[in-house]
């Protein structure tokens, strides 16, 4: 797109292109989203960024109206180089909060000029003023959407120093932490939620499924671009849900989490006057808010461009009506990469409610309690290392052919060893599928839904799978994969929609 292309979506408000690009004007030195309610600027004021660093970079500050720091992502298939995609995802989950950016190149097996240079050459900007980046943008979202404490807030958003989190927040939106606290009210972001949510029937409010009142759980706003199917992305979620784990009521996904040392409830509901989700997590994981975030636009799907993938499939002559009807589709991801990867393996020929069932029991057998919690959402899903010392015969004793449960302790102690890192975004898609395909039960189909939900690869298709098969008249795999070549590079989004046509009847 070029400039003009850029205004002319800026002028219209058009939502599907928020965060595809940020508009600078020059006469304010503020930089917005291209919904921004604010009265359009003149054209020769404008300056267009394909980034928020980049607008910080050149000296504009973040709009208090539109709220940059909300936008949704970009998530084009391989729209940036290996290396910085995977630097790019482990800053966001807050790598760089507790380790230094020499850490973070050995790991990508990298030197540390090498990983700098190749960030500023495709991002703009260095690792170290991205992560900053990332911190001061949490950091905003909080003083205008939660009461934590000013201090709180410094360490909730990765900041080891208060001193050094006033001085930056200062520097890059020009006034002090505390003057955006008295101008923006903490919790009036969460309390008009709340109101659209009752108003629309649509469960508890934004503080549905959370601990007790307001001010007990830390909200979380997360937007996404338009149009966003959360019924049906609820259903899947709700169906698939692991007892104990997760569950889905009135409108709400709520599931425990462990992060690290920390563990905690999260509570997720819509909000479709705002164009966005509230996530209500438990104070407990105050110090994990930045890779709790991540999670959560993985496993919704936030960062999809909707508008690119009903353009390319909806002009197939078989999804066209299936996209039409249901333009919002999302692929779900995964909130915990290892835990999805055990789910995947429970499905394996069987239904999904045999495969629920199989991995509740999982984690009711080798999960850990959540504090004093009995009941509905209590158990926290068993690590790899938990996983990796059980026994086939252990896990065998809860149902599972032998067959499965040596492909489940496979893969723990493929997790658990580091022979395979789940985490990890360097590498091909190709070469993490053939990788799963060398774990133990690991066929075609495991091998490709992991990939499109543990991965979250928007290309991978299971073409063996039943369901697509069905809605496809019963086609063999050789012929579906014929089938869905012009659909790449969104494929999963083709299966999605096969499968949900299957599930709604049309």
């Amino acid at each position: 797109m070029d400039a003009e292309t850029f205004y002319r979506a800026l002028s219209a408000r058009d939502a599907r292109f928020d965060g595809s690009f940020f508009v600078g004007v020059t006469t304010t030195g503020i930089y917005c989203r291209p919904i921004c309610p604010a009265r359009t600027p003149a054209r020769e004021r404008c300056v267009f960024f394909q980034r928020a660093t980049e607008a910080e970079r050149d000296g504009f500050r973040a709009c208090f109206r539109c709220r940059p720091e909300l936008a949704p992502g970009g998530a084009h298939v391989d729209a940036l180089p290996s290396l910085v995609k995977a630097a790019l995802a482990r800053i966001d989950r807050g790598y760089l909060n507790e380790h230094s950016v020499d850490e973070l190149a050995s790991e990508l097996g990298v030197t540390t000029r090498h990983l700098r240079r190749a960030t500023e050459a495709e991002l703009g900007v260095s690792p170290v003023e991205l992560a900053q980046s990332r911190r001061l943008s949490l950091a905003k979202q909080l003083l205008q959407d939660t009461q934590l404490s000013l201090t709180d807030i410094a360490f909730a958003s990765g900041f080891s120093s208060v001193r050094r989190y006033n001085a930056l927040f200062s520097a890059r939106f020009g006034r002090p932490p505390s003057a955006i606290r008295r101008g923006h009210g903490a919790p009036s972001s969460a309390r008009a939620s709340a109101r659209a949510a009752r108003q629309q029937g649509g469960g508890d409010g934004a503080n549905g499924g959370g601990e007790g009142s307001e001010g007990a759980t830390i909200p979380l706003r997360l937007d996404y671009r338009p149009p966003f199917d959360w019924a049906t992305l609820l259903k899947f979620l709700g169906d698939r849900a692991i007892p104990g784990v997760e569950s889905v009521t009135d409108g709400v996904y709520r599931r425990t989490v462990r992060i690290g040392e920390s563990s905690g409830v999260v509570s997720v509901e819509h909000d479709p006057h705002r164009g966005a989700l509230w996530a209500h997590a438990s104070v407990s994981l105050s110090g994990v808010l930045m890779p709790l975030r991540a999670r959560l636009r993985d496993l919704f799907d936030l960062d999809a461009h909707p508008r690119a993938i009903v353009e390319h499939l909806g002009s197939d002559p078989l999804l066209g009506p299936l996209v039409a009807a249901r333009p919002g589709l999302r692929v779900p991801g995964a909130f915990d990469r290892f835990e999805t990867g055990v789910r995947a393996i429970a499905g394996q020929m069987v239904s999904v409610r045999a495969a629920t069932t199989l991995a509740g029991r999982i984690a009711r057998a080798f999960g850990d309690p959540l504090g004093e919690r009995e009941g509905e959402g209590d158990r926290l899903f068993p690590t790899a290392g938990v996983l990796a010392a059980a026994s086939i015969d252990q896990v065998a004793s809860l149902g599972f052919p032998r067959a499965r449960a040596l492909a489940l302790i496979g893969l723990a102690r493929a997790v658990a060893d580091g022979a395979l890192v789940l985490d990890d975004d360097a590498g091909t898609y190709e070469s993490k599928i053939e990788a799963f395909k060398a774990l133990p039960g690991f066929g075609e189909w495991t091998a490709q839904y992991m990939a499109m939900r543990v991965l979250g690869w928007p290309d991978a298709f299971p073409a063996s799978d039943l369901g697509v098969r069905k809605a496809l008249g019963m086609a063999p795999a050789s012929a579906v994969l014929t089938m869905a070549e012009p659909w790449r590079p969104w494929r999963a989004y083709a299966a999605m929609h096969l499968w949900t046509s299957l599930a709604q009847g049309g």
